[in-house]
């Protein structure tokens, strides 16, 4: 099996939709809403099922293949729309993260060593 990787994959949907004719489809509109649907029929799989339930999804051969699918479908429809938006879709994860860690900050545990010496120095 051959390395995958996100410009290779994107390269390879785009073609894809150019055989077809379908480019002309493609707008950024129309794929964020394919990505919703997407979404969506992704959470319908767990709509009504537990949380003990949902956690075992991927047991049963069935729905594992279900939510593989979908998760397929969402992130081609993702990929497409950074493709042509021209957004470097694993740059933008990578910033976001980034920004997520200043955002919220690790909290302090009461019962580290760094919390104790701030407490014994008070």
């Amino acid at each position: 099996m051959t390395e995958l990787d996100v410009r290779a994959l994107q390269q390879r949907l785009a073609a894809f939709a150019a055989a077809r004719d379908w480019e002309q489809y493609h707008t950024p509109k129309n794929l964020a809403a394919a990505l919703s649907v997407e979404a969506s029929e992704l959470v319908e799989i767990f709509q009504w099922l537990t949380p003990e339930q949902s956690a075992r999804v991927m047991e049963a051969p069935g729905t594992a293949h279900r939510v593989a699918d979908e998760v397929a479908d969402v992130l081609a429809y993702l990929l497409q729309f950074c493709e042509v938006l021209g957004i470097d879709p694993l740059a933008a994860l990578s910033e976001k993260i980034d920004q997520n860690e200043t955002r919220f900050p690790v909290p302090e545990r009461p019962d580290t060593p760094e919390s104790r010496d701030r407490h014994s120095s008070e």
